[in-house]
Order: C-alpha cells, then structure tokens, then sequence
C-alpha cells in the first residue's frame, strides 16, 4: 500500500454485515409472520424480501462510506451516512496491531484488524473486514510508523521463534482443570421440559414392576441420585473442555524481535502482538485445584488494548514454573522468589477475621431470631477466621533488586513481578479499622492498570508502611 492511498475494507464486508445483522431481525420476523397468519403470507413474504434488499442497500451504503488513509504520520479513517466523522490517530500513539477471525470471516478469507491505544479500554480504531494479506501488511506498515519504505516493499517481518505453545493435550487438561456447572441446570431444566412433553410418570413404572410406591421411590432415589452425580461431574468437566478448546486451541507464543507474537482461537482465531518495552508488570496466578498440580499462568499487563478487563495480556494461560521462568526472562524480568519475602503485620488476621468471621457471625445471629436452624450454621464460622491466620503468612513483599515482588492468596494464588521504573503512583490508605489497628495498605499503581488484582500490600504496620512507600518513589525516579 502506497502513502496517502485511500483504501475500502473488502466487499465481502456487505455479506457479513446482513448475515450478523440477521438475528436481530427474527422479534420482527415472527410478529410479522403472526400478525399475516391468516391466509396472507404472501404480504409477509413480499415484506420480507423488501426488509432484506433494504438491510443490503444501508449496509453497502455503510461499506461505501468507510474509508482510511496513511499519510502524514497518522492513520485517517472516515465512516458514516448521515453523520459523517473522520479520526486520525498519530503513529506515536498506536500501542498494539492485532489480527482477529471470526468463523464466518475465516470462511472468506477475511480478517478484523484492531488498532490499540494506551488512551482507554476499547479499541481505538477497528477495520473489519480487509483480506489477511491486507491485515498483515497494515500490521507491518503501523508497526514501522508508515513510512514509504514499509508501504513499497510490504511487510517486513523480523524473523520469528516460537517460545511457548500449548500442545492439545495441554489444552484438554486445562479444561479438565476448567470445571463449571453451568450447563448443569441447563440440562435438568431440559430434562424436566421433556418429561412434561413426553408426559412420563413414574407411576407407570411401579406399576409395570408390581411394587409399591414406598418401595419404588426407596429404589429410584439413591440410584438417580447417584447418576445425576455423575452426570453433573461429567457435564462440567466436557463444559470447561470445549471452552477452554474454543479460546486457547492452538496457543503459540513466538518472539519476534522485541515483541511477542500470540495466535490462539477455534472458531475465532485472534492474534495479538505484546511489545515487551510496554509491558508494565508480571502476573503469576496458580489456580485452587491446578495449583497443587504445578500448573500457572502468566499474564503481562500492557499499555495497550488487552483480552483482560484488567489490561493484562495472556502469554501461558497454562504452564509448568521453568516454563514461567522462561517467559519472564524473554521480557528481562527475574523468577520470581518467595524466599526473600517478608510476612505483612498481624493486624492482617485481626481484620480478615473481624470481615470474614465476624460479618457471618453477626448475620447467623440475625437469621436466628426468624428461624433457629441458622445457630447450626456457627459451625462453620471458624473456617474463615483459620483462612485470615493462613492468608498472612502467604501475604508477602519485598524489594529484591530493582523489582517489587507481592504474593497474596491461600487457596487460589496470586505473585506480582513490578519493575520499580514502571510505577507510576503510591499512595498510603487507612480504613477505620486500619487506623483503630494501627496499619495501612500501601498502594501500587502502574500504566494501564484497570479493575481488581492490582500489587498492592495491604495491612503494613504504619511505619512499615511509610517506609515502603518512600522506598518506591526514590527507586522508581
């Protein structure tokens, strides 16, 4: 593509457009199918047809009226029939290039290219759909800054190296790890629909088999029971296998150059590019159950646009810990190291214990009054109060080399690897009941940092407190 060539986005862009616009349509459809049920379906029809040559003419209209432009230092896009709008994003401000195919796109060649910013959570631009040998080379010529060489000779790759991939055996037993019952009450409410349309009844059963009711019921329950056991057990294991299949099937992770190429997806295939000079911090997450089986993720948290409501970018959703390591020090970040990490205060326990043994407490002798089975329920409030004793001891900190390094969790676990330069903001918090304790949460911020799990040290003596906090800003200046 030649500098100050304005382009379209592929024909096929039209198709698309009417087929994804196609379910909202069906409300209307079916009132419009009811409303001419009486003898007239040729009206409906004849309307019909109207609806879907005017859904073609807007979305070629759309398509005609979308355009962009590389010139000058910036991409131009301009869009819209009655409003018409033209942006242009300067070169310097594009974060991340990413590539993404959708099932139907695939089918055709097609592919959605995704300009990122550091400017907020969505995407600052979106050019969908353009042919994949289009996607790569706007990849190529955004990435260079759309200079005329890029433009003339096309994309110019740096070579590539693959440093991660998940075999799809790894991707089965992530899904295995994956368990959910969500589709579980979607089967027994499926089951119990047909049952009334088939309009069975147990009755006839007991009848068949010449037993009594008490003796039909004592047989049948604990054997249903036991097969809706197992019936849930295995629904949630295959629901978390074809998630996991559908997002990660195919991971590779490739190094090119000072980026870190990820290509993953099923049915929609994405592939994003990291640029290690932007990544900010290092997330290291073991899960409750595949945790104990030495299995992690690392995640980076990029200024770029991400997959992760949090801004952090999946780069070994599931991995062994040298494999972790490997990772990290692709990105010039060092293993991370609980040894040298300091215990919190223990004020820690006195307020995990106070919110998580205490607010039960106080809400089981409420229910009591409307209902005294509820006093049963006080046996299980020293479960939370031993999981505050525990969560102190596996809530740690400390300096090591020019890295802050944080580790929280007790069942599920979370570790932080922060550059010191990459801290952006400090800040020293105190609740009422820190201040009746006499601690403090120390507070880390880093660019592009959004939502929870964030490297902050909560519940530091006071002191302990200030102490860190100084300690960052000097490091990080």
């Amino acid at each position: 593509m030649s500098v100050a060539d304005t382009r379209r986005l592929h024909p096929g862009t039209i198709g698309l457009s009417i087929i994804a616009q196609a379910p909202k349509q069906i409300p209307g459809l079916i009132a419009l199918f009811a409303a001419f049920s009486r003898g007239r379906v040729e009206i409906a029809a004849a309307i019909l047809g109207v609806g879907i040559v005017l859904l073609g003419v807007f979305a070629w209209a759309r398509w005609r009226q979308f355009s962009y432009t590389i010139d000058a230092g910036e991409l131009t896009i301009a869009e819209g029939l009655l409003h018409r709008s033209r942006r242009s994003i300067p070169f310097d401000r594009i974060q991340d290039v990413s590539i993404e195919q959708k099932p139907l796109a695939r089918l055709f060649g097609l592919a959605r290219v995704k300009v990122e910013t550091g400017g907020g959570e969505a995407d600052e631009a979106s050019l969908d759909s353009v042919t994949l040998a289009e996607a790569a080379r706007l990849r190529a010529v955004l990435r260079q800054g759309g200079t005329p060489a890029a433009a003339a000779t096309g994309p110019v790759e740096p070579k590539r190296v693959t440093v991660f991939a998940m075999p799809i055996g790894r991707v089965l037993a992530m899904g295995a790890f994956g368990f959910s019952l969500v589709w579980v009450g979607v089967l027994f409410a499926a089951l119990n629909q047909l049952g009334d349309l088939i309009d069975f009844d147990w009755r006839e059963v007991r009848d068949i088999a010449g037993i009594a009711r008490e003796q039909a019921i004592g047989l049948v329950t604990p054997i249903f029971a036991a097969l809706a056991f197992v019936v849930a057990l295995l629904l949630g294991a295959i629901s978390g296998i074809v998630r996991t299949l559908l997002v990660e099937y195919g991971f590779r992770l490739e190094r090119e150059g000072d980026r870190l190429r990820r290509v993953r997806g099923l049915l929609t295939r994405t592939e994003v590019v990291v640029s290690l000079r932007r990544v900010q911090l290092a997330l290291i997450e073991r899960g409750m159950v595949s945790g104990r089986f030495g299995w992690s993720s690392l995640r980076f948290q990029t200024l770029g646009g991400s997959d992760d409501a949090g801004g952090r970018q999946s780069v070994a959703p599931f991995a062994r810990d040298d494999e972790v390591a490997a990772l990290l020090a692709e990105a010039g970040y060092p293993r991370f190291d609980p040894l040298p990490l300091r215990p919190v205060a223990f004020g820690h326990v006195v307020r995990a214990g106070v919110w998580r043994g205490g607010v039960p407490l106080v809400a089981i002798a409420v229910g009591t009054v409307f209902l005294p089975l509820v006093a049963f329920a006080l046996v299980l409030v020293p479960i939370p109060v031993a999981l505050a004793l525990i969560a102190r001891r596996r809530h740690r900190y400390a300096i090591v080399g020019d890295h802050l390094q944080v580790m929280r969790g007790v069942l599920a676990k979370q570790a932080w690897i922060v550059p010191l330069a990459r801290i952006q903001a400090v800040s020293v918090t105190r609740g009422p009941l820190q201040r009746l304790l006499g601690i403090a949460t120390v507070q880390v911020g880093t660019a592009g940092a959004r939502g929870m799990a964030r490297p902050d040290v909560v519940d530091l003596a006071v002191e302990d407190a200030d102490a860190l906090a100084r300690a960052l800003l000097r490091r990080a200046d």
